[in-house]
């Protein structure tokens, strides 16, 4: 049995496939498991509470997983030793979500590509056909992740609290959220995975987008990622599309195509949940 795991922060998506590329069950969901905000232990414990994962623990050979939090060595190596804790019969392959996107949304396996993650978290590297390049380490949700769930929740947040939302949304924000400042600090610097906490307020731009207040913010957001991340590549964007995987930007594409469109960038695909095209690629290598 071979496990596909594809992990944001927010939830983790794991597919069985056998040695033919069948798959085995429904596909099951825990937790996200980024090794770069959790520790040893609450990784176990989410891996553990599955059940349809611990009943056939023993029968996976192989596990390719690919996760937010993985793109330097000391996380990646903490969840690989995780995974072969609990897997204990299994080959584990621990990469970056970046090479998800990749695997994910190449229009063949040697296509030259700048690929963007915006999920919770957001990143972006170049695929050269052979190698993934990666200009510039994340330093995660309080500093970088510009276009992502997280960064978007930040930014409504403070808009709401710094009085800058039109009365109609800000009305609309109170009805929807738990806007207490007490609640928001307290998910903020007392619980796990306060970058969830914050993605889970973009749902309500995708809700909203008939307001130009909430069409601007999107483009806000993606422009800076434009600036920061994708123009990273810049001699590389004259000829190499620009690919997207995750839910933001799957539900921003009319912003995305805008904006490259404005900064002179070519928007290639875009591929909401990763984990299909994984399933695709592990499976053709069979």
């Amino acid at each position: 049995m071979i496990l596909i795991v594809d992990s944001g922060s927010t939830k983790c998506d794991w597919i069985a496939v056998d040695k033919n590329g069948e798959q085995l069950h429904e596909k099951i969901r825990t937790k996200g498991l980024n090794p770069a905000i959790l520790k040893e232990k609450k990784l176990k414990k989410i891996i553990r509470e599955s059940q349809e994962l611990m009943q056939f623990k023993d029968d996976v050979k192989y596990v390719y997983f690919y996760g937010a939090g993985c793109g330097t060595d000391k996380p990646r190596t903490m969840l690989a030793h995780v995974l072969q804790f609990i897997f204990l019969n299994a080959q584990v392959d621990v990469q970056e979500d970046t090479m998800a996107a990749v695997r994910a949304t190449l229009n063949h396996d040697n296509e030259a590509a700048v690929v963007c993650i915006m999920g919770t978290g957001s990143n972006c590297s170049f695929f050269n056909g052979e190698q993934l390049v990666q200009k510039v380490q994340s330093l995660g949700y309080s500093l970088m992740d510009e276009a992502s769930g997280n960064y978007y929740g930040k930014e409504l947040i403070r808009d709401y609290y710094f009085n800058h939302m039109p009365e109609d949304i800000k009305v609309a924000f109170e009805h929807k959220y738990n806007l207490d400042a007490d609640f928001i600090k307290y998910n903020l610097y007392k619980q796990p995975n306060p970058n969830a906490y914050l993605a889970t307020f973009a749902e309500f731009m995708f809700l909203n987008k008939d307001s130009e207040y909430i069409r601007e913010l999107i483009k806000k957001g993606i422009r800076l990622f434009a600036k920061n991340m994708i123009f990273q590549y810049k001699e590389k964007l004259a000829t190499c599309p620009v690919h997207f995987a995750g839910s933001i930007a799957f539900f921003s594409e009319t912003e995305i195509r805008e904006v490259g469109e404005e900064m002179g960038f070519t928007v290639g695909n875009f591929e909401r949940r990763p984990i299909e095209g994984l399933v695709s690629y592990h499976t053709n290598k069979l």
